[in-house]
């Protein structure tokens, strides 16, 4: 039997008070947003936070969904890094939200979470948000090579050398991008908005019915 939205929400907002009240020093804020509840903490207790929500019996948050990073390049702090943990026993779920920067490291949660492992080398790949304590932090998706981070809001599209194989040394080699074009724009304006007179039949659009 599912509950009604408003039973769901009395309950996150009860697990937030509960959450909020045990961890004051490391929980900053908390809020419902779309019916799910939104915990933030300081960056260097991320462990004991999830080391919480994980082991005690009203939370029990044993599953780590995911763990992946979103770039706010006009904030100081630029990056937040998102927890998505689920709780089966008590079917519930949380989502736990700290910011850093590009130079700042996030304590790793592998000790607690072995899913960790993956989530937190996707976002030093893709973001290079830098987990310490990591214990084998290489770069996931992208080639071993790669310079720079794909998903950062201030990559070029185009990324910095492309890869091609060199028939004469007979190996891949990496070069410069050279584009051949400039980039387009595009405004996808429809064709029917540019015209300025008035076509066979517009006149009735303006009769009253």
């Amino acid at each position: 039997m599912t509950q009604s939205p408003q039973i769901a929400t009395g309950t996150l907002k009860d697990l937030g008070e509960y959450v909020a009240a045990a961890l004051p020093a490391e929980v900053t804020r908390w809020e419902i947003k779309n019916r799910e509840l939104i915990v933030w903490v300081a960056r260097p207790s991320i462990v004991k936070l999830l080391a919480y929500l994980r082991d005690d019996s009203h939370c029990l948050f044993k599953q780590l969904i995911d763990i992946c990073g979103v770039d706010y390049p006009e904030r100081e702090e630029r990056f937040e890094v998102v927890y998505n943990l689920l709780s089966l026993k008590h079917n519930n779920r949380i989502r736990v939200k700290l910011s850093t920067t590009a130079d700042e490291p996030v304590p790793s949660v592998v000790s607690l979470f072995n899913s960790a492992n993956w989530f937190e080398r996707e976002a030093w790949d893709l973001y290079g948000i830098f987990f310490s304590d990591h214990p084998d932090l290489r770069r996931l998706l992208t080639d071993y090579g790669f310079e720079g981070h794909p998903f950062r809001k201030d990559f070029p599209l185009t990324g910095y050398v492309e890869v091609r194989y060199d028939e004469e040394q007979k190996r891949v080699v990496y070069d410069k991008v050279k584009l051949v074009q400039d980039f387009r724009v595009f405004d996808f304006e429809s064709p029917w908005e540019g015209i300025l007179t008035r076509l066979p039949g517009d006149e009735k659009a303006s009769k009253p019915s």
